[in-house]
């Protein structure tokens, strides 16, 4: 009976086949190679109803998206094996941090984590230079850690597409941004670029990213106010099950499972004092290898009584501590709207609410409002929740074509009390609900 061959020499076979295709493809125009990865697109319209796609909101779901992050990672040499045999990163212990995942019969099969804007920035920014994007106006969030079980890598996409859905849903409809960055190796680049549009940020390609095990690394962003034209253009003459663009634009998954939201929230908090503790204290070293900025840092955003005992401890003051500032666990958009006076006549205002206190909040608005000039305000800070104040605006700086405002209430009704009290004393977004 003839030998079969073991398990390190079929890698490297393996390894060596998908080098030579690379090599071959390589020669062939971009607009080829990426007409060729648009064709193996196969999105079911009806999956399978045992895939539930849903945030990570339990400790089994997140240590399973963890696990299953530390395996892939390892396996591709982006980082060496720990001790936990979990990859739960810092950005993953942040309010602005949202953990999606696909679960297949009760078991996570599928991660993707999605890194808004915070004091600690984003893992890219040490290699890559986002100021372009920056420069235009809408949030960003940076797409990562990304895995796939083994098991379920060669079905097609079955789990991969849904899940890049998800993805897209809950960053155009809850997560309030508009501009996706990614650091992906090279040998990855032209699947998200064929795929999904997304175009190489201004730097070359970086040597060694930290952040992956000092692995190449290659950025690109996606404008997602942009992304139903591009993705149309690629997918022209497609049949719908051949199209993302379909698939994203044109069909609703009941396997998605959408946050419920009494306020209108734009992140969704998981981390209680129990789990951070667990995560980054007793299964990894997260908190303790931090310096003393980035503690200072985790305090200012869990400023309430239930953290303090599992944060890191303070033990010196960092020289910056000073420009410290208070970043709320939740942030907020809402519409509202202005009855104020303006050179003798009464005027109705569109105002967009980005942050709110017991004492005030700030919101931008396309017209320019006098400063000092006092009004009524009505906000809809929820579906089922409308607010009605009474407001003086104090301060505002004027851009292109909007001003940032800030307003000291001068009269505030039940409803804003309570969805403020909420904001303030909630721990994760189950604590909104009701």
């Amino acid at each position: 009976m003839a030998r079969s061959k073991s398990p390190t020499l079929l890698s490297r076979t393996r390894r060596a086949l998908h080098k030579g295709m690379r090599q071959a493809l390589g020669f062939m125009p971009q607009s080829a190679r990426f007409a060729m990865a648009r064709s193996f697109v196969d999105c079911d319209p009806a999956p399978d109803p045992r895939l539930t796609l849903k945030i990570a909101d339990t400790r089994e779901e997140l240590e399973a998206c963890f696990k299953l992050l530390h395996d892939a990672y390892v396996a591709v040499g982006f980082m060496q094996p720990a001790p936990s045999g979990l990859r739960a990163t810092i950005y993953h212990a942040l309010p602005t941090t949202t953990t999606l995942c696909a679960k297949f019969d009760g078991e996570v099969v599928g991660t993707i984590s999605l890194i808004r804007q915070s004091p600690f920035g984003f893992p890219l920014q040490a290699v890559f230079d986002l100021s372009s994007v920056e420069a235009e106006r809408g949030q960003i969030a940076e797409v990562s850690a990304l895995a796939v079980h083994p098991k379920h890598r060669k079905t097609g996409g079955a789990i991969l597409f849904p899940l890049m859905k998800f993805m897209h849903t809950y960053s155009t409809r809850f997560f309030d941004t508009r501009h996706l960055v990614i650091a992906v190796n090279p040998y990855h680049i032209e699947l998200y670029e064929s795929l999904l549009s997304f175009r190489r940020l201004p730097q070359k390609t970086v040597a060694a990213y930290d952040f992956a095990n000092g692995a190449p690394a290659v950025g690109a962003t996606l404008d997602l106010s942009q992304a139903e034209p591009l993705l149309a253009r690629a997918y022209a003459g497609k049949p719908p099950r051949k199209s993302l663009h379909h698939f994203f634009f044109n069909m609703e998954l009941p396997n998605i499972q959408l946050p419920q939201r009494r306020y209108y929230t734009t992140n969704d908090p998981v981390m209680t004092p129990e789990l951070l503790d667990h995560f980054f204290n007793q299964r990894t070293q997260g908190f303790a290898e931090l310096d003393a900025r980035k503690k200072a840092m985790l305090h200012e955003i869990y400023d309430l009584p239930a953290y303090r005992a599992v944060l890191p401890a303070l033990d010196q003051q960092p020289a910056q501590m000073d420009t410290l500032r208070r970043h709320p666990r939740f942030s907020l958009k809402c519409k509202g709207k202005l009855e104020i006076e303006i050179d003798g006549q009464r005027r109705l205002v569109e105002l967009q609410v980005v942050d709110v206190s017991n004492e005030g909040f700030q919101a931008h608005a396309r017209e320019e409002l006098p400063i000092k000039a006092s009004g009524r305000v009505v906000v809809q800070l929820g579906m089922d929740e409308q607010s009605v104040l009474q407001v003086t605006i104090m301060r505002g700086r004027r851009y292109d074509d909007y001003g940032a405002y800030g307003f000291l209430i001068t009269q505030a009704d039940q409803p804003w009390r309570e969805c403020v009290h909420a904001l303030q004393s909630g721990h994760t977004h189950h604590d909104l609900v009701s």
